[in-house]
């Protein structure tokens, strides 16, 4: 492929795995103009946040193998095409268990965008590559959290709330459309995959059994899950406990991304000296560092506004050398199951991220201490599933070795 074919294939890919992203970026800034409208509470309105992390780790599952059976672009077509209904939907609700259930929905449709992303890469890109290809994904996506609360501003401060799912709407259609015509579905289809649920079953239990697979998915979705509870926690936390406007949260939100992007732009020239097995390492050992410390300091009550943004950045910053690296990593071993890898790491991740959001959003108290004692723990469980895991990989690989040379 050319230069060119590259640059629109990233820029797609990065869009399609953007797109989950920025539907919840895009309506924090509007959560005081829901729970008023719909005569409900702010932490209430999170749980729509928690149902669409709910349906995108359903989804996941869903997606997978109809993505290895039927090719990559059927699935995702009809994906997005609910995903665009559940948005109009969401425009029309009058309460908020309506407007829970239709995020599910919207999730489980907008979900194939990001499997699918996930597999592509794994199918147009020579393995080697696979970690970089990542970084620049995470480039496209890291501008989410800089766009999507400005732009959810601007629309609801002039249209609307409701206006936000009507532009995500017509996101997902030029998507659609950037699928249709310019992106080639570089994978066969294997028609000889079945749909039972017991062939699903035995694959993914086939794609799990890799050591390689479940440490860094698994490790990868505990530190990644930290992403999710700031995300929840952050409109309570700036906009309750700091008492800033919604326009001023919109930049903060926006501002720390900038760590998330950058370090995930380092990874790529980090990646020249360093394997990313050592990347990871390092990166969750300083993030696990910086959520005990964030918990301790939030208990004493010694942090104030600038001080909790420090230890968000500081989080943010080693997500960019964790995640794309984690992703490259549980997908290697595989090639024919690609989409069920892909399927299960995501189910993983956003069923841990839904869970810690979740946990988040039911506390009443409106304090630092909910959200940094659960990034701190997720934080903690990457550490141990990684360390542990490297350790077992080393043994198995040693282990193959030695049987090789037995035969």
């Amino acid at each position: 492929m050319n230069s060119r074919e590259r640059f629109f294939r990233i820029l797609i890919l990065g869009f399609l795995t953007a797109l989950s992203p920025f539907s919840i970026d895009m309506y924090l800034p509007g959560f005081k103009l829901i729970a008023k409208d719909l005569h409900t509470t702010t932490n209430e309105v999170g749980l729509s946040l928690s149902s669409y992390f709910i349906g995108l780790a359903v989804g996941q599952l869903l997606y997978g193998p109809l993505l290895d059976r039927f090719g990559r672009k059927k699935p995702l077509y009809i994906g997005l095409v609910i995903y665009i209904a559940a948005s109009v939907g969401c425009m029309s609700v009058t309460g908020i268990n309506p407007l829970i259930a239709l995020r599910f929905v919207q999730a489980v449709g907008g979900c194939a965008a990001a499997v699918a992303a996930v597999a592509m890469v794994r199918d147009l890109f020579p393995v080697n590559e696979n970690a970089k290809i990542f970084s620049l994904l995470m480039l496209v996506v890291g501008l989410s959290p800089m766009l999507a609360p400005w732009a959810g501003t601007v629309v609801t401060s002039y249209f609307g709330w409701q206006s936000v799912f009507l532009t995500l709407g017509l996101i997902a259609v030029l998507i659609l459309l950037a699928v249709i015509f310019k992106l080639p579905d570089g994978y066969k289809p294997n028609t000889s995959l079945s749909l039972k649920p017991g062939p699903i079953i035995s694959n993914f239990l086939l794609v799990f059994k890799e050591p390689q697979f479940y440490t860094y998915a698994i490790g990868g979705a505990f530190a990644f899950s930290g992403i999710f509870t700031y995300v929840a926690g952050a409109p309570g936390i700036f906009m309750q406990v700091f008492d800033m406007d919604k326009q001023t949260f919109s930049y903060v939100f926006a501002g720390l991304s900038v760590a998330f992007i950058g370090s995930s732009q380092v990874n790529t020239l980090a990646l020249r000296k360093y394997t990313s097995p050592q990347l990871v390492k390092a990166a969750i050992t300083v993030q696990v560092l910086a959520g005990v410390v964030f918990l301790i300091l939030s208990l004493m009550g010694l942090l104030d506004l600038i001080g909790v943004i420090a230890f968000i950045f500081i989080f943010l910053l080693t997500m960019g050398f964790i995640s794309s690296n984690a992703s490259a990593l549980s997908l290697a071993p595989f090639a024919e199951h690609a989409g069920s890898a892909s399927a299960l790491m995501g189910a993983m991740q956003l069923g841990i991220g839904a869970l810690t959001s979740g946990v988040l959003g039911m506390i009443v108290t409106i304090s630092i201490v909910p959200m940094a004692a659960v990034m701190a723990g997720a934080s903690l469980m990457a550490f141990l599933v990684i360390f542990i895991g490297q350790r077992n990989i080393k043994q198995s690989i040693s282990a193959q070795a030695g049987a090789a040379v037995m035969h």
